[in-house]
């Protein structure tokens, strides 16, 4: 069995939960219809249909019943044996050299590092910050952190993180002087900080929903900034209100020191992802680190409704 085989089972797995491609590709940090393709390539593979499809609704047939029914038990299997024989294997050593965003490192990784350490000392870590999405092959890089629905069909994913949320957030002072946004609209009349990608200098756009209606604000930038670190230092030093992940900004919200508005308008995204090339074997220091940084996060994924093993290609 392919890298490529054990995915698509991975995937049928998760459909198979939901009921749903589009439940399943959200919880798996891919899209929809590269969902469908992954069934069909299956179905295709082994000659059997496994999935009743209608514009409404996913169910599973006879075969599929049958496949679901052994399925979960075989992949945890795996996955154990997999952790005992890691944790059995000799000391790993040698380098790690990761690609990931600012946010991305300030959320999931630096909290781990020194444990990480401390665990594996024979392993180096070789970060590379990078808002871009950049090719990690191209980079000669081992592995990467990104929001789900930015990782590559042809790379194996592990969620770290739940969902997340956009928070629109600005300071006591800075709304002292100014008004609480009711709606998204509101937030022509303020000072808005806003994101600039470094890859493609695009703006970030501010994405709203109400009642299930995409909402989409073009706001006047009274700051424009590559850095979302730099981004909210400017929103607690009262110089206007920004959109930043939830999870960057809610030690300051509970603090105080920033103000979250508009929170019924904000969806939730995927969450952070580690992946890696599916078509690559890992080395026994890369195996090391996925199994660190995805035990370390397990909790806050179940609570995101996810397996935290579950993968994506």
């Amino acid at each position: 069995m392919t890298g490529k085989d054990y995915q698509e089972l991975l995937i049928f797995m998760a459909i198979a939960r939901d009921r749903s491609f589009r439940g399943a590709a959200r919880r798996l940090g891919m899209t929809p219809s590269a969902a469908s393709r992954a069934m069909s390539q299956l179905e295709a593979r082994i000659g059997v249909r496994l999935l009743n499809r209608t514009t409404r609704s996913v169910s599973l047939t006879p075969a599929g019943d049958v496949l679901f029914e052994r399925l979960p038990g075989l992949v945890a299997a795996v996955d154990t044996a997999v952790d005992e024989v890691v944790a059995m294997s000799e000391t790993p050593s040698g380098v790690v050299r990761l690609n990931l965003p600012r946010v991305a490192a300030e959320l999931t990784l630096v909290p781990l590092l020194s444990r990480f350490a401390a665990a594996f000392p024979a392993i180096a870590l070789d970060l590379t910050i990078d808002d871009s999405l950049s090719d990690i092959i191209a980079k000669g890089q081992d592995a990467g952190i990104r929001i789900g629905g930015r990782v590559a069909q042809d790379m194996a994913a592990v969620r770290l993180t739940p969902d997340l949320h956009t928070a629109v957030v600005g300071s006591p002072d800075y709304f002292g002087s100014s008004f609480i946004p009711d709606h998204p609209r509101d937030l022509l009349r303020h000072v808005c900080l806003n994101y600039r990608w470094q890859q493609s200098q695009e703006l970030y756009r501010w994405r709203f929903q109400e009642n299930g209606r995409p909402i989409e604000i073009s706001v006047e930038a009274g700051l424009t900034v590559d850095d979302t670190g730099i981004l909210r230092d400017a929103v607690v030093a009262g110089m206007g209100v920004a959109c930043l992940p939830s999870l960057l900004v809610a030690p300051l919200v509970a603090s105080g020191r920033l103000v979250q508005v508009l929170e019924p308008f904000c969806p939730a995204q995927p969450g952070f992802y580690l992946y890696y090339p599916l078509n690559r074997y890992p080395s026994a220091a890369l195996k090391a680190f996925i199994h660190f940084v995805r035990n370390a996060h397990a909790g806050s994924s179940r609570e995101g409704g996810s397996d935290p093993t579950s993968h994506q290609g």
